[in-house]
């Protein structure tokens, strides 16, 4: 008996929403654009890595992530009083890494919820062990373990879909928001890495109290403009104060590129996450595959960089 879980790719920050910001997305093409973990019972436990991308990731399988959220999920059944099976998990590790695409949320959020389907097939339950609050807080520790602070705004859109807003309530963590998912998003993946931690450290240690009002004013603005299904003025507000104007040295052709889609009537363009993947949107579909095309010729720097054009991902992680 084998259970396995996709978890989508998603656009951290979405720019207007410095780690408090989520967007789950999907290929239309039918693309699988995440990492699939499979979950079977087994003598002992081990892990194995496949997929375009497992040679990127650490050899011992007791270093990958994958394996510490199985050692995660055993103290939660083992604290709850559950019984623990041995298990054999396999990671098809299909998102680059260091992409700005979530690719370790993908991983986390495929394994613990692989491991939480599992069980409930395995052992006949009407409903899972861990409920989605209990396992929304697992997958932000294994994040944590990561990137080194604790932020949802990844896993949360990998894990329940959709446009994901961070509150301060831990006993909350994420609530949806309304999305546009007529829109299209256009994500471009040059092809190179960049760190996490790295992109971190370029930003500064404190902001202007202008930059402080600008963030808040643009941030409550798109809230606001999501709950009225404002498009217009939902995207006129979603650009970068945080971390944009530090990290666009980093990646490059990102500043050309983006002021090319911007010309070309993108309701949007950024930086995903920490980069160095570029997201645009666009309202229509033509539109949005003539600059996909672009993209392709101009801002993928290796082989393994790719463009996909996408809709909202309404489900987020889900078992196949």
């Amino acid at each position: 008996m084998s259970v396995s879980v996709f978890a989508p790719a998603s656009i951290g920050n979405l720019s207007v929403g410095f780690d408090i910001l989520g967007l789950a997305v999907k290929p239309i093409d039918g693309t699988l654009l995440g990492d699939v973990v499979s979950v079977e019972k087994a003598d002992t436990n081990s892990l194995v890595v496949v997929g375009d991308f497992a040679n990127k990731l650490p050899g011992a399988p007791t270093d990958n992530i994958v394996w510490h959220s199985l050692l995660l999920f055993n103290q939660a059944m083992d604290k709850a009083g559950h019984p623990i099976d041995s298990v054999k998990m396999t990671l098809e590790k299909k998102m680059p890494v260091g992409s700005g695409l979530g690719s370790s949320a993908c991983s986390v959020v495929a394994a613990l919820e692989g491991l939480n389907a599992y069980y409930q097939k395995a052992h006949q339950l009407s409903a899972p062990y861990f409920d989605e609050k209990s396992m929304l807080f697992m997958m932000g520790q294994m994040e944590a373990q990561i990137s080194g602070s604790l932020h949802y705004d990844n896993v949360a859109p990998c894990y329940m879909g959709n446009l994901q807003l961070m509150v301060p309530d831990a006993q909350v963590i994420s609530k949806a928001l309304p999305g546009f998912d007529d829109c299209f998003y256009v994500m471009a993946y040059p092809g190179i890495e960049v760190s996490t931690k790295a992109a971190r450290e370029v930003l500064p240690e404190s902001y202007s109290r202008q930059d402080v009002i600008t963030f808040g004013q643009n941030i409550a603005t798109f809230v606001d403009a999501c709950h009225r299904g404002d498009k217009q003025q939902a995207f006129s507000v979603v650009k970068d104060i945080i971390a944009e104007p530090y990290r666009e040295h980093l990646l490059p052709k990102f500043k050309e590129s983006r002021d090319h889609l911007l010309n070309q009537g993108a309701l949007a363009a950024g930086i995903s996450g920490s980069g160095p993947t570029l997201f645009s949107v666009f309202e229509s579909e033509s539109k949005a595959q003539e600059m996909a095309n672009w993209l392709s010729e101009n801002y993928l720097q290796t082989d393994l960089g790719f463009v996909h054009v996408c809709k909202v991902d309404e489900i987020g992680a889900c078992v196949l």
